[in-house]
């Protein structure tokens, strides 16, 4: 088939989907999520694995996860405490968990920047 000529469109909804694929970024969208979930996961796995554990030794062996302010505790009628409280450490890991994954968003994007630019 020579480069001029279009690519053969199958009829209908068929035609509707493939041109919506081609035309739209789809593939290249899906392509994205996959790799930003399969990042999340490695980024999520260095913060509660590496980070953490690091942070919680220099800090006498807290588990930074667990630390909170608690404010209060509640007693419940089947006689269960509810404990009413800030989770600061989990919120320093879910920061750091932000700032890896937004480090590793703008490197991917600066990479691609790059690559348009040169073409």
């Amino acid at each position: 088939m020579a480069q001029n000529q279009p690519a053969v469109q199958a009829p209908g909804v068929m035609g509707e989907f493939q041109r919506f694929l081609t035309k739209s970024n789809a593939i290249a969208l899906a392509i994205g999520v996959i790799i930003g979930a399969a990042t999340t996961q490695v980024v999520n796995s260095v913060v509660n694995d590496l980070i953490n554990p690091i942070i919680g030794a220099l800090l006498a062996n807290l588990d930074l996860s667990q630390v909170k302010i608690v404010l209060g505790t509640i007693k419940q009628a089947d006689g269960t405490v509810v404990e009413n409280a800030i989770r600061i450490g989990n919120f320093i890991s879910i920061l750091i968990n932000f700032v890896i994954t937004m480090f590793v968003v703008f490197v991917i994007a600066r990479l691609v920047a790059r690559q348009v630019l040169e073409k």
